[in-house]
């Protein structure tokens, strides 16, 4: 399974998403876009900020997901959520995708629309899961 998380995910709420969909031998790669970005710092390819904190969401999930698979990989990803995917996949051919975004008013320009477009892009099951709904 490949989990694609653009905000922090409850620890609980991972591991139950990988046991109800994945099962315990799956391998996980958890790729965490760079997408906590700014238009104008987008444009100016100024992304550190956004991969330190990336970073951070990919290790607590990794950590979050380690119980229940039997491997996880984790990492940053491109601050397009949905290049992110196309360029995880080349290397890590899921069966599945579950994508993690803020919901409403707190989804930021990269991240809405993440699983929808992912759906129709890639021919494998796209799972969304909404944290922090506002």
């Amino acid at each position: 399974m490949l989990v694609v998380a653009t905000a922090q995910v409850e620890a609980s709420e991972l591991r139950e998403c990988l046991r109800d969909r994945a099962g315990p031998d799956a391998e996980v790669r958890v790729v965490a876009p760079a997408s906590r970005i700014s238009p104008l710092r987008w444009l100016a390819s100024d992304e550190d900020e956004a991969r330190d904190e990336a970073a951070e969401i990919a290790g607590r999930a990794e950590q979050a997901a380690e119980p229940e698979a039997a491997r996880v990989e984790a990492e940053v990803g491109d601050s397009d959520p949905v290049q992110a995917i196309e360029d995880a996949l080349r290397i890590f051919p899921a069966e599945e995708v579950l994508v993690v975004t803020r919901g409403g008013d707190d989804a930021n320009w990269l991240e809405k629309d993440t699983a929808e477009e992912a759906s129709e892009r890639f021919g494998v099951p796209i799972t969304q899961l909404v944290v922090g709904a506002g």
